[in-house]
């Protein structure tokens, strides 16, 4: 057992991709949390009944891909709602149930992919869907938790605070599980913002770039708390609340 493996806890948590490189073998299944904004989005299209197709390349190759597969392409660049889809949540909440779309974000759909690639379960969380992410969890023994975080400008992680209280949300949704102190540690996080009514999170450094970028709403929308009923998980290519 190497030191970082966290194998003696039934609940682990680790940061970005590396977590999936250096744990994810030993687990289960994996929750991939990226709350502004891949994670929000995918849940506010699965609970319309859309399926997304996570894309790791924001390029012409996201357009040649969705073609492909028979897919609108979401603007890579956010924008407002209107006639494209982006990676803004207020231009995918009222997608139509059926629909089928690609969604460039290289780091949520990165992490996502290498984790199906070790052969586990996959599934997104955010805020909205904790209970229903907890709650498809539950029949795993060993789960990996997996907030993303964002990027620096030189391409380096910036831990953010919004993916670890997310996650600390859905390890407390989780229940009374054998935890590492990593998780621990999100779970007392989430309760103290939890007791704040995430008041605190509408200044942090992600949600001020939005904000200052005219993103507002977004960010109401990706710190809106169990207002989703389903699971998003992945299969194959596709993250969906099932596949008929």
């Amino acid at each position: 057992m190497e030191w970082y493996s966290q194998n003696r806890f039934e609940v682990r948590l680790e940061w970005g991709l590396a977590a999936v490189d250096y744990l994810a073998e030993e687990t289960d299944c994996a929750v991939i949390v990226d709350v502004m904004s891949f994670s929000t989005c995918v849940s506010l299209a699965v609970e319309n009944g859309a399926r997304i197709y996570p894309y790791s390349w924001k390029d012409e190759s996201a357009n040649e891909y969705g073609m492909k597969i028979g897919a609108k392409v979401a603007n890579p660049n956010r924008r407002f709602s209107g006639e494209d889809y982006s990676l803004s949540p207020v231009s995918i909440q009222n997608i139509t149930d059926g629909e089928k779309l690609v969604l460039p974000s290289p780091n949520g759909s990165a992490i996502s992919f290498r984790a199906r690639d070790v052969g586990i379960e996959v599934f997104s969380g955010c805020f909205r869907n904790m209970s229903a992410t907890a709650n498809a969890c539950s029949a795993f023994k060993r789960i990996l938790i997996i907030p993303c975080g964002e990027r620096w400008p030189d391409g380096s992680i910036r831990p953010c605070v919004e993916d670890y209280v997310a996650a600390g949300g859905i390890i407390a949704a989780i229940g009374h599980r054998n935890c590492s102190p990593e998780a621990r540690a999100a779970l007392a996080a989430w309760q103290f913002y939890q007791q704040q009514n995430l008041r605190p999170l509408y200044e942090c450094s992600s949600a001020s770039e939005l904000q200052q970028r005219g993103f507002q709403r977004d960010v109401e929308l990706c710190l809106e708390t169990d207002t989703a009923k389903l699971a998003c998980q992945l299969y194959g290519d596709v993250y969906a609340s099932g596949l008929e």
